[in-house]
């Protein structure tokens, strides 16, 4: 999968090393070192507002990312929305997108990721 379907479609399936090693991990690194960052360079200024800039950048790609992971677990991406209940939203996506092994073969929203690995 090319970097344009994975992070601007919401179209099939990506495993669980796909969703942490080429989205979550690096967009946390970023921005555990932009607010690293503010804390150096800040001084008494605020600079939050640029990882502000960079949550909004990254909203979209998020979502598309996260669409597709809930599609291995064959599941739709509606379920998003389970993020909004507090504490067990954040839980029970860390659980079914961050633990759990997508769906033997193919389903509903396409090949297995690890079919041809």
């Amino acid at each position: 999968m090319d970097a344009k379907q994975l992070y601007f479609s919401f179209d099939g399936r990506i495993s669980r090393s796909t969703y942490w090693l080429k989205f979550f991990l690096p967009v946390f690194l970023f921005a555990f070192l932009l607010g690293v960052i503010d804390g150096l360079l800040g001084q008494g200024k605020d600079y939050s507002w640029v990882l502000g800039i960079y949550a909004l950048i990254i909203l979209y790609p998020a979502i598309c990312v996260s669409a597709k992971r809930w599609h291995d677990r064959d599941k739709s991406a509606w379920w998003i929305l389970i993020g909004i209940i507090p504490y067990l939203g954040k839980l029970w996506i860390f659980i079914e997108c961050g633990c759990l092994k997508g769906t033997d073969g193919p389903n509903r929203f396409g090949e297995d990721p690890l079919e041809n690995l």
